[in-house]
């Protein structure tokens, strides 16, 4: 483990550590959160029809394939076509973001492509060990597709517990670099926390990820608060065509470890971005605010800035060099089930 301004860094053995802030939930903050989801009074927390889908066949993907396209399947499920080779981020296609499929989160809308169109994956990059990103079945059923596994320090022993041959792993720390193919994948810091029980809390590292190719350059910022290491991240790797910046699951009372709407568009100012895709929001109930909200809200932030913001539908694609507008597409629910838009920082 290495230690430096935006390294990663142990407080004790096998523990890692935030570059800015020390995140703990204690049972203070854990009573207040509680009591923050027992009071809290929604509109909207889960779409009251079925979201709109764009279908995603084997005839889509192999259409203008060295085009880079990524692609929205959901949450922080991304799959991108970069150099002609696919990537996919935080597989996460179980019905509930669980450890048991029978409670928790349940998804608002199916995957727009049926797994066995899925092409062949140069890699899969995991950000962190949480439900919602590391997904034990996807990993299954992905293993036999997947020619490398890129995954933050200690998060590889998951795998392999699952029955990933250790030869397709590789583990990064904060600012090492992989390449796979043309492909090159550098784990980035973010602000955020890992475990998957009581027990193991901070014993695998988080991270964000930049990928460059011959085409374009991608962010993906996985889970992480607002903090300097974007701008850091953006002089020594931007710019980017496109970033992927986590807008959802936030609250106050957690705002160190899952950025607002507002510090999701100024991360990807500083990362030095051309255009950016809202993701984490619209596949899980996860947080206090309506489902919708997080789109919104990065809309409305981003205007002043002039900056690009794309929303397009689950499964539509999004060329990255040269990405057509989108709409604002959720509008249509709020309008017909007449829920009042309230955009508030």
């Amino acid at each position: 483990m290495s230690v430096g301004l935006f390294n990663s860094c142990a407080t004790q053995p096998n523990k890692f550590q935030n570059s800015e802030v020390d995140y703990k939930a204690g049972m203070g903050k854990v009573v207040e959160i509680i009591g923050a989801y027992i009071r809290a009074e929604r509109a909207a927390p889960l779409p009251k029809a079925p979201l709109p889908l764009q279908p995603i066949t084997k005839e889509v993907l192999t259409s203008n394939e060295n085009q880079p396209t990524v692609y929205r399947l959901g949450h922080s499920s991304v799959l991108i076509r970069l150099d002609g080779e696919y990537v996919l981020t935080d597989p996460v296609f179980s019905e509930r973001a669980s450890p048991v499929q029978w409670m928790g989160p349940k998804r608002f809308h199916p995957l727009p492509l049926s797994l066995q169109d899925l092409p062949a994956l140069k890699a899969v990059i995991i950000s962190h060990d949480h439900y919602d990103h590391l997904d034990k079945a996807s990993v299954r059923i992905l293993d036999e597709r997947v020619e490398r596994f890129l995954v933050p320090t200690g998060v590889g022993n998951y795998l392999r517990d699952w029955g990933v041959a250790s030869d397709k792993i590789t583990e990064l720390d904060w600012w090492q670099s992989y390449a796979v193919g043309s492909l090159q994948f550098t784990a980035t810091p973010a602000q955020h926390f890992s475990g998957r029980g009581l027990t193991d809390r901070d014993k695998t590292l988080w991270a964000s990820w930049a990928i460059a190719g011959r085409d374009a350059r991608i962010f993906f910022s996985g889970d992480s608060g607002y903090f300097s290491g974007f701008r850091e991240i953006g002089e020594r790797l931007g710019p980017f065509d496109l970033t992927l910046i986590e807008t959802g699951a936030y609250n106050d009372l957690w705002s160190e470890i899952h950025m607002m709407p507002e510090e999701s568009v100024q991360a990807h100012l500083d990362l030095r971005g051309r255009a950016m895709v809202p993701i984490h929001n619209s596949t899980f109930d996860l947080a206090l605010h309506d489902w919708f909200e997080p789109l919104e809200r990065a809309l409305a932030a981003a205007e002043p800035h002039g900056a690009a913001i794309l929303t397009p539908i689950i499964g539509a694609p999004v060329d990255v060099r040269m990405p057509a507008p989108t709409l604002p597409w959720w509008r249509k629910f709020i309008a017909e089930g007449q829920v009042e838009l309230v955009v508030q920082p």
